[in-house]
């Protein structure tokens, strides 16, 4: 049933999951590390869908230390996810009991589930993770990764985000929503990550959603740009 601008129907979980201490090395490239654990809770057996309608965040902790080649987490971490889909937000919750182990040694020892803000038409996001744009396919089968300079990024942005509201079953008002970078924030950089020997370049840099509520709502849901289920685009 597609969900119309009078429709707001309460879906969203986000959890945060809290982890025990590491104990082996993290490494800077541990993101995809993650994306498998969240197969593992969702019951995919590592069956990927083709659009995320979820958003896997980073490990954060107090009193993580950094090394040459990678992190410690002494007093353990946080990590979130956000999902759209309530019913596969719960399997997750329940698996996190059965499969506690995540990577590295750290397990899961508490879940909680984040109150969702009150969203208005429009809002500023703090980004949790790099956002991934890239371009349509060139004739060489390559994708241009833009950044937060380039103008177009902002149409690639809103496109993704609207296909997202489309699968997700949403229409009428909710399709004109438009997400773009905020590029008044003086300290945006782009970062390189690295996932199973591929780089990619994110960008840390605020987004900015306007559009109806519920549709802001499900980007804070989704994230922001590509690959949000590998743990580019989270958002705060």
């Amino acid at each position: 049933m597609a969900v119309t601008s009078q429709d707001s129907p309460r879906t969203d979980m986000r959890l945060k999951l809290y982890l025990t201490p590491n104990k082996q090395l993290v490494p800077y490239t541990y993101p995809h590390h993650l994306t498998g654990a969240f197969h593992r809770l969702a019951g995919w057996n590592g069956v990927h869908d083709k659009i995320s309608c979820y958003s896997i965040g980073w490990l954060r902790g107090r009193g993580s230390k950094s090394a040459s080649d990678g992190l410690h987490f002494p007093n353990g971490a946080e990590w979130s996810i956000s999902i759209h889909d309530r019913n596969l937000a719960e399997r997750v919750r329940q698996n996190a009991e059965q499969l506690p182990h995540i990577a590295f040694g750290m397990r899961i020892y508490r879940v909680e589930e984040q109150p969702t803000p009150a969203f208005g038409s429009i809002y500023r996001f703090e980004v949790g993770s790099p956002v991934l744009v890239r371009s349509s396919v060139e004739e060489d089968s390559t994708r241009k990764h833009l950044t937060f300079r380039d103008p177009e990024a902002d149409a690639y942005l809103t496109e993704t985000l609207r296909k997202k509201l489309q699968v997700a079953g949403y229409s009428g008002a909710h399709l004109h929503t438009l997400m773009g970078f905020d590029r008044s924030y003086s300290r945006a950089k782009t970062k390189v990550v690295e996932i199973k020997g591929i780089r990619f370049k994110g960008n840390l840099c605020p987004v900015i959603v306007a559009g109806t509520p519920e549709a802001v709502q499900f980007a804070w849901e989704v994230g922001a740009g590509h690959l949000t289920g590998s743990g580019f685009g989270f958002l705060h």
